[in-house]
């Protein structure tokens, strides 16, 4: 997926997002699991804010997205605040070369964008790879009830001066995926009218007893499922899915 223009309008579309709390849970989770070293890789990184804010929390970080637009403006965004950070462009199915590290995130529900069970245990066994032995590696997803009752057959819309959008979402070709169809509207303000462009996102996910055998068999100790930013038990309204996982020093089990 090239975010293309999205790139450089996502921050004012992202800037209710959480961000801390992603910050909090991460941090909190690595104090847990007594986590001394400081080298991270925040994987679809996107625009680099909590790369960013990562860095400026004295890590070591590496941030891996997709699209060349977003590493852009993640570059842009830590120069501006004078924070050291590595960008490579990789797609996240297919991690080669970057090192080990002592934790790799995942966040933003960023795993949903991949839409076959295959690639998303290429993912895994790709993030197993570039962690240190008992490395942790952190990430959410969409519950399946968000995915199927939040986001199914739903319009939302956002209107401001300068960026509006309309946003419909309609079912994906695959169980508990979904398609959103957003088209943005920006003010140029050398000539005072709005640009339109369409954007094409589509999403999946999977049950929990999925991803956790996945994660087995790439070699993880699965160590905590949660939801919503807490340490709370998933329930059947809880709209994100948190996994903290250990890198096992044993072989990894035989693939599925």
């Amino acid at each position: 997926m090239n975010y293309g223009d999205f790139a450089y309008i996502y921050d004012d579309l992202m800037r209710d997002v959480p961000y801390d709390q992603w910050l909090n849970f991460f941090q909190n989770k690595v104090k847990k699991y007594n986590i001394s070293g400081k080298k991270v890789m925040d994987l679809a990184c996107g625009t680099g804010e909590l790369t960013v804010k990562l860095a400026e929390e004295d890590f070591e970080v590496t941030g891996v997205d997709l699209s060349e637009d977003m590493l852009m403006v993640a570059r842009e965004k830590a120069e501006k605040v004078g924070v050291p950070i590595q960008l490579f462009q990789q797609n996240m199915c297919a991690l080669e070369g970057l090192g080990t590290f002592d934790a790799v995130t995942i966040f933003c529900d960023s795993l949903n964008y991949l839409s076959t069970p295959e690639e998303v245990q290429e993912t895994f066994k790709g993030v197993y790879t570039h962690l240190d032995d008992n490395g942790l590696f952190i990430f959410d997803v969409h519950s399946i009830y968000k995915v199927d009752q939040i986001f199914m057959n739903e319009t939302f819309t956002y209107i401001d001066d300068e960026i509006s959008y309309i946003w419909n979402s309609f079912e994906g070709d695959f169980p508990h995926s979904v398609e959103h169809e957003l088209t943005f509207f920006v003010l140029n303000e050398k000539t005072d009218q709005y640009i339109r462009f369409d954007e094409l996102h589509r999403q999946r996910t999977f049950p929990i007893s999925d991803y956790s055998k996945w994660l087995e068999a790439a070699g993880f100790d699965v160590l905590e499922v949660s939801a919503d930013y807490s340490d709370n038990i998933p329930s059947d309204t809880s709209e994100r899915i948190f996994f903290v996982c250990k890198k096992n020093k044993q072989e990894k089990k035989s693939d599925l």
